[in-house]
């Protein structure tokens, strides 16, 4: 697995931990760090040694307190779709990867750290954690997909108020909107809480897991069928090694033993 200047990387066990290593800037995103998260994500795509992903920031202040502000000062008018383009690849690359991605959350979650925590597949938090899209107070809006993720989880009518307004908002009130899947008291717990979801899902059949995602994804997906993806989903599984696994050890009242074909 390649170095990368922005990232540290712990494979134990089948689960990747990412950790955004930024700490003094509380883990801002600059465009290395979108970069180098996206190389990393195309680099493990197949390799049969990662299961899961769980992703995180450096320290205890923050996951990611937003975009590199210096950075964003320096974009104009001409170069500024193309920043958002970019940042939404790699989200959307996050959203729609084939092996299930956690966030780990502690401390500020703000801007474009907000936006990466929802392009995960879930979210998992400590109480000290905070939220928001505060981007209005720049003379901005979300631009890495924010808008349309924020709207899908907690609902047009609290997005709307959370864009608009900026507000920052606690933990136990995202947990309440949607916005989060579970709380813990600290990082300890956290880290603990998110072993423990991943290595659940990874005990089951990965292609059904991957295929899962594609088909949740679908809801939101402009001119793809859902149902079909699902159906078609469905009949490609039933052709499958850990398909037949997995029906004999419940008929046989065992555990099953996926292979992933």
């Amino acid at each position: 697995m390649s170095d990368y200047t922005t990232l540290l990387l712990d494979n134990h066990e089948g689960i990747l931990t990412i950790t955004i290593n930024r700490e003094k800037s509380l883990n801002s995103l600059n465009q290395q760090t979108l970069q180098d998260l996206k190389n990393i994500l195309q680099e493990i795509d197949d390799d049969e040694s990662v299961k899961g992903i769980i992703l995180t920031g450096a320290g205890d202040k923050a996951f990611v307190a937003g975009a590199d502000i210096k950075e964003l000062a320096e974009v104009n008018q001409v170069n500024a779709r193309g920043l958002a383009e970019s940042g939404q690849e790699v989200f959307d690359i996050i959203e729609r990867f084939s092996k299930p991605v956690i966030a780990a959350i502690n401390g500020y979650t703000l801007g474009g750290g907000c936006e990466l925590a929802m392009a995960c597949h879930i979210r998992v938090a400590t109480v000290a954690s905070k939220f928001g899209l505060p981007e209005v107070s720049l003379g901005l809006i979300p631009g890495y997909g924010g808008t349309q993720r924020l709207t899908q989880l907690v609902g047009k009518g609290k997005a709307m108020e959370m864009i608009l307004t900026g507000d920052i908002v606690t933990s136990d009130r995202a947990l309440t909107f949607g916005l989060v899947n579970y709380l813990v008291p600290d990082p300890v717990a956290l880290r603990q809480k998110c072993l423990d979801i991943m290595n659940k899902i990874i005990s089951k059949a990965p292609m059904a897991i991957s295929l899962a995602i594609d088909c949740i994804n679908a809801v939101h997906t402009s001119g793809e069928n859902g149902y079909q993806t699902e159906a078609n989903s469905f009949g490609r599984l039933c052709g499958t090694d850990d398909f037949k696994e997995g029906t004999k050890a419940f008929i046989e009242k065992r555990t099953p033993t996926f292979t992933g074909k």
